[in-house]
């Protein structure tokens, strides 16, 4: 059986863009290869005139259709699968795919995923904070001089997603987890592992870097998200029982817990 890349499924995002010529181009680029959901996040400059202008009146439409964010983390909320394009590489930008890489892995997501592909601002592309949010980066090779226009990144990403859209054969995916269900998967992580003592108070995000790392490498699904959380709950419920239990000179049973965790 042979399957194509749902572009229907694939959202195109501009984070703090700051010429709202570069959105026009981008409107336009994606339109050229099949793609239609733009997401637009905190934009410095959105003049719907000059965004038009570059658009075209053909793209008047999709143009008007343009979601708005204040701040990416609500942008990808709904979204199961987010891909980051970086310029820079090392530090935290460990996970880096080649953008036809990356076209070829999503068609099996795109059956059942929404899939953001995000890209930063012109001037200094996406932090580390934004990165975190993101599942896996792509990297668009180049000669040494490496400074490529949004609006052409835009064309390349949606050009090697536009070819994937010819048949392949087909492998199957899950729904995953979306953003909105695994940061707050995250954030209970981090604070039952910082309140045991697993992780330093100080400076959390070193460690919880590396979980996010290691489970972007393996995407979750939305079951396996609330297994964690459960396994999360039980660790913090049985702390918890310890310390009451051992503030009022009562030791720990090591079997209490056990049947409470298997049901749950």
């Amino acid at each position: 059986m042979e399957q194509k890349i749902n572009l229907d499924h694939i959202h195109i995002v501009l984070n703090r863009p700051r010429f709202p010529e570069n959105i026009g181009s981008a409107v336009r680029a994606m339109r050229n290869m099949g793609l239609d959901k733009l997401i637009v996040v905190d934009p410095e400059n959105y003049d719907i005139e000059k965004i038009m202008r570059l658009a075209t009146h053909e793209s008047a439409q999709m143009v008007e259709q343009i979601k708005q964010y204040d701040d990416l983390e609500s942008a990808v909320s709904s979204m199961n699968y987010v891909v980051g394009t970086t310029a820079r590489l090392g530090g935290e930008r460990q996970s880096i795919r080649k953008p036809a890489d990356l076209a070829q892995q999503l068609i099996s997501i795109s059956g059942d995923n929404r899939i953001a592909i995000v890209f930063g601002p012109e001037d200094r592309g996406l932090t580390n904070e934004e990165i975190r949010l993101c599942h896996v980066l792509i990297n668009i090779p180049t000669a040494d001089f490496s400074s490529i226009n949004l609006a052409q990144s835009v064309m390349i990403i949606c050009y090697e997603l536009f070819k994937t859209s010819q048949k392949s054969k087909s492998s199957f995916s899950p729904r995953l987890a979306s953003r909105h269900e695994l940061d707050g998967m995250y954030d209970q992580l981090k604070d039952i592992l910082v309140r045991i003592n697993y992780i330093l108070p100080e400076n959390p995000d070193y460690w919880m870097n590396k979980l996010r790392l290691f489970f972007s490498r393996i995407p979750l699904r939305a079951r396996e998200v609330s297994i964690i959380r459960g396994i999360g709950r039980q660790v913090n419920w049985y702390g918890k029982k310890c310390y009451t239990d051992g503030k009022n000179g009562n030791p720990p049973d090591p079997e209490i817990g056990i049947t409470d965790f298997e049901s749950s």
